[in-house]
């Protein structure tokens, strides 16, 4: 009954209490059908939106005006249950522009969670669905979740995601404040679609809820708009009702907001429908390739509302675009302007103008002694003003001919026919990048190797990129060469540096990528600094930061992505020291029934795995094994190959494998890593690496297998509660219990201490209650 009372409350709050406040519309429409209502309050409804009957395009753009309200108020009336016809939505609006309509929240945009006896240890999720509508949710909302060791789960219908919310620390109840984004708080970001479902789980389901202080969570979509930082008492997270009354105009004053389209068809079959809804003088738009639809707008030189009919703009009245004794001429989408009888020229202001026929004898004089003085100037220099022109002509072709070669055209035609690839795939000019690069100075040099140079350059917006400049394409590939560049174009994760666009002017491409200033791994971990030593706890961090991007290249993207040449080179930390997996030279991208490359072997000496080496194909989980030497290194802090030693010694994988094999791991680590990490943490991450090296693919884990494991050692940091003993002056903690497995490892050291752990070669496995 108390989470009934709670949840009754929690609408009434989000239906009578909360005030949304959305941006002013930069471009709204401005005209309603004939003889409808144009207004509700001081809502202005555009068509094809509409109040009362034949006042909308269609049911799904129906607004319903409740004037018992003061002033009256909006309603969007929709149909979301295409199983269901007859159930309807109301959502208050609150502004319609071009492209969107913003809504109040309503209940079903709130998850809460709250555990404990008088709570019944109940969860009550929520989904928005807009299948079959007009609407889809936009990606300008965010979903917010407010709890303590809490994590949102986010579901779309292509996608899924998510964030977890921390308050960290001791936690004392009364007076304790948590921040949003921050401590309690934390934000994730979602994919235009027609569904969203928000799911809450309790953290504390792994070591036990009588630990969970903090009884209560939430989460909620909308537009963050000028609430992006707040802070709150988590006191008052133990209670929905004193929460959200305290809370509620910053939560519920986030609008949801939804992109609106005329929907099912796009603008080639639309145009021949008798329903097309594109009035006379407009033209019609794709809105999205993979929901359908368009919307319509109005020609240049035109105005008003295009789903009703443009009208054109009289430039003449609007703008005194002609000379001041010209005459103006408006036409249909245009103007012309004319001179009087005695002059001549274009009349506009900003053109040639008026210029009198007629010339005064002395002006004439003037004028043809100017005039045999230019000749003259002309006549010398024509010679060299043709020179000019002929090899501005011969680099012109030459770039042309570079471009075709390259695979230009079939670039722009992918450009042409998807949107997407429009935003996120630019086409610079050789131009550009020779002025961002100082002409390729050798100065410039961030570093060369087996796929290319790479130069640091800004671009005349001032933004700082790296400039590959690669080894020549093979006129046989160049289809996969332009479809590697669309596919990294759109490869957006904060773990993987951005491809920004490519020039294909030269003789050999140029890739574009983002630039990332602290270097590479590899420098760091192997060129150390007392400046800024690499902690074990920052080598972990990036070990879970290189595998999420890994496993999303493998498994998140519409084609799984195999890298090919993982190494700590190819990982660059940025100005936080987060790190950027680049240089994806030699990556390729295989569908969905694939299960591996036959390749020419290529790849780096020391991190190739041996199974590729000898059978040219490439799968995953030799990405796996790559992976698996990068671990080694931040374990041990030795260079992948030695060339101090001979054999099969020279190979770190090797000897760090013969070490684990002889339960002398302590032999190999970094006494950095030895002093500053947990026994528990380094058996399994050592453990792990081992999994990553096994000789046999099949045998090892899938990287998505592996960012989960290392996530869990890292989120076992922040839960230690106690010590069991001393190794060597160091205390090592036993994490709780968000780890449940069993290591049977020894580790020896050269003074006789033995400490023992237990371990076995299956991944970690999270038990729930």
């Amino acid at each position: 009954m108390l989470v009934h009372s709670a949840l009754l409350q929690i609408f009434l709050i989000f239906t009578v209490l909360a005030v949304a406040v959305a941006p002013p519309p930069s471009n709204a429409l401005e005209s309603t059908k004939h003889s409808c209502q144009s207004r509700c309050g001081n809502i202005e409804i555009p068509y094809p939106f509409g109040i009362g009957s034949n006042c909308s395009q269609n049911r799904d753009f129906n607004i319903s005006c409740d004037t018992s309200f003061n002033p009256p108020k909006p309603f969007l009336i929709l149909n979301v249950n295409y199983k269901d016809p007859y159930t309807l939505s109301y959502l208050e609006v609150v502004n319609i522009t071009e492209t969107q309509i913003y809504v109040k929240n309503s209940e079903a945009q709130l998850s809460m969670a709250c555990y404990g006896n008088e709570f019944d240890n109940k969860a009550r999720n929520s989904t928005s669905e807009f299948y079959g509508s007009c609407y889809a949710l936009s990606d300008a909302n965010q979903v917010t979740s407010i709890g303590c060791d809490d994590v949102a789960m986010v579901q779309q219908a292509s996608s899924s995601g998510g964030c977890v919310s921390y308050c960290g620390g001791n936690i004392t109840i009364v007076g304790d404040v948590g921040s949003c984004p921050g401590r309690g708080c934390c934000r994730a970001s979602i994919s235009k679609g027609d569904y969203l479902g928000v799911n809450l789980s309790d953290m504390h389901t792994y070591w036990g809820r009588d630990s969970k202080l903090i009884r209560c969570s939430f989460a909620f979509i909308g537009m963050i708009g000028d609430y992006d930082k707040f802070n709150f008492s988590l006191s008052y997270l133990n209670d929905p009702t004193t929460f959200l009354n305290n809370y509620n105009k910053t939560f519920m004053g986030m609008p949801l907001v939804l992109d609106w389209r005329i929907k099912d068809v796009s603008c080639t079959h639309a145009s021949n429908s008798t329903y097309y809804a594109c009035g006379k003088n407009s033209y019609c738009i794709d809105i999205d390739t993979t929901l359908g639809g368009y919307q319509c707008r109005c020609k240049e030189g035109y105005e008003g509302n295009p789903y009703l009919g443009c009208h054109d703009i009289n430039e003449c009245e609007k703008s005194n675009k002609c000379v001041s004794f010209g005459t103006c001429t408006n036409t249909p989408g245009s103007y012309n302007c004319s001179c009087p009888d005695g002059y001549h020229g274009d009349g506009r202001k900003y053109g040639i103008g008026c210029i009198p026929v007629q010339l005064s004898h002395s002006k004439l004089a003037i004028g043809v002694g100017l005039g045999a003085g230019m000749g003259l100037l002309l006549l010398s220099s024509a010679c060299f003003w043709l020179y000019k022109f002929h090899k501005k002509r011969k680099d012109k072709k030459r770039k042309e001919k570079f471009f075709k070669r390259n695979g230009g055209l079939l670039l722009q035609q992918q450009i042409l026919t998807d949107q997407d690839t429009l935003e996120k795939t630019r086409l610079f000019t050789v131009k550009e990048l020779e002025k961002a690069t100082d002409n390729f100075n050798e100065s410039r040099i961030l570093g060369q190797g087996g796929q290319g140079t790479v130069y640091k350059g800004m671009l005349s917006e001032g933004k700082i990129v790296a400039i590959k400049k690669s080894k020549l394409v093979d006129e046989n590939q160049v289809e996969q060469f332009i479809n590697e560049v669309v596919m990294l174009s759109q490869i957006i994760h904060r773990n993987v540096v951005k491809l920004l666009g490519c020039c294909l002017e030269t003789e050999v491409p140029l890739l574009v990528y983002e630039f990332i200033f602290n270097g590479t791994l590899y420098d760091h971990i192997h060129n150390k600094t007392d400046e800024f030593p690499l902690l074990w706890n920052m080598r972990l961090r990036i070990a879970v930061e290189v595998a999420e991007a890994l496993a999303y290249l493998h498994s998140a993207t519409s084609f799984p992505i195999y890298h090919r040449d993982v190494k700590s080179t190819n990982i660059l930390l940025d100005e936080k020291y987060v790190a950027k997996v680049s240089d994806f030279g030699i990556s390729r991208s295989i569908t969905v029934d694939q299960t591996h490359l036959t390749t020419l072997v290529k790849g780096t000496f020391g991190y190739l795995d041996p199974e590729y080496f000898q059978s040219s194909q490439f799968t995953e989980k030799s990405d796996v094994y790559s992976f698996g030497v990068v671990l080694v290194e931040l374990l041990t802090g030795q260079r992948p190959i030695s060339s101090a030693k001979t054999g099969e010694e020279r190979s770190l994988a090797t000897r760090f494998l013969s070490c684990m094999e002889a339960e002398n791991l302590e032999k190999i680590l970094d006494p950095q890593v030895l002093e500053q990490g947990k026994r528990e943490e380094l058996t399994i991450v050592a453990k792990l690496a081992q999994r990553c090296l096994n000789l046999n693919g099949k045998k090892r884990p899938t990287m998505k297998e592996v960012a989960l494991e290392l996530e869990i050692v890292r989120m076992s940091q922040t839960h230690s509660t106690g010590c069991e003993t001393k190794y060597q002056g160091v205390e090592l903690c036993k994490s709780k219990a968000i780890l449940n497995s069993d290591y049977n490892y020894t580790w020896t050291s050269t003074s006789d201490n033995i400490i023992e752990s237990s371990s076995d070669a299956h991944p970690l496995k999270i038990h729930t209650v």
